[in-house]
């Protein structure tokens, strides 16, 4: 892992198809998992109840008791901003304040007579390191699917909040069996997005893989609390991922 010191290990997660190869160890970023300590939904009458906006911050951070120069209140700033920004061309956003706009989004995005399954990377053995190599298992199984997923990322706020997008350009779905060289074992889910040329050229993936916008596809792997939505018809199957 020398040649990545220098990089923040938080954004070791991108990888190409390339790499997906059986044997192939590669350094990866799984933040540590603790359950306990992660935030809850709340009910979706008490969340609709609570403002959610950049606008209204100062009443948030009164709220919640935060001071606006702590940690927690520039979390939440980050948040409100990011669930904020305009998305990009093909891309379908929403921030989810309960479980049930979460599940409606996907309805939204799927059809709302549509049943889906929810995929997510499972620990079956962690340490404490939450940065270290990994080597490929096995063939990774491809998740048959449209090219439309949905895909749902936890953000610091007080409460559960999830970060859902949908991108109309090309995705591809994978399940795949690692093993960490301090013994941790992973069942994680990975996506592939075929076309980057819509992307911010200051995307963390682009540093990491060294590749710039549009001229390569990129994956990477989900955190355990993360969620990836596919219609419920999906079946796993072994499939040839590599790309010239």
């Amino acid at each position: 892992m020398d040649h990545m010191d220098h990089m923040d290990p938080s954004s070791m997660v991108f990888f190409t198809l390339n790499d997906l190869k059986v044997g192939r160890t590669m350094p990866f970023y799984f933040r540590e998992r603790d359950p306990s300590k992660s935030p809850q939904f709340l009910p979706r009458e008490e969340a609709d109840s609570i403002p959610f906006s950049s606008k209204q911050l100062p009443y948030l951070l009164q709220l919640f008791s935060f001071q606006p120069d702590s940690s927690e209140a520039r979390a939440m700033e980050h948040t409100l901003n990011q669930c904020e920004t305009r998305p990009i061309k093909g891309e379908t956003k929403f921030c989810a304040t309960s479980l049930e706009s979460m599940l409606d989004f996907a309805h939204t995005i799927f059809g709302l007579e549509s049943d889906f399954k929810v995929l997510s990377t499972t620990h079956l053995r962690n340490s404490a390191t939450i940065y270290q190599n990994y080597t490929v298992l096995e063939v990774p199984r491809q998740i048959s699917a449209p090219k439309v997923v949905v895909a749902c990322h936890t953000m610091p706020y007080p409460y559960a909040i999830f970060y859902c997008h949908s991108l109309e350009s090309q995705n591809k779905v994978f399940k795949v069996s690692l093993a960490g060289q301090n013994g941790d074992m992973l069942k994680a889910v990975a996506i592939c997005h075929m076309d980057t040329s819509q992307w911010n050229h200051h995307h963390a993936s682009f540093r990491v893989l060294k590749i710039e916008p549009g001229s390569s596809h990129v994956c990477h792997f989900f955190p355990a609390e993360n969620l990836v939505f596919v219609p419920a018809v999906s079946t796993p199957s072994t499939s040839n991922v590599f790309v010239k």
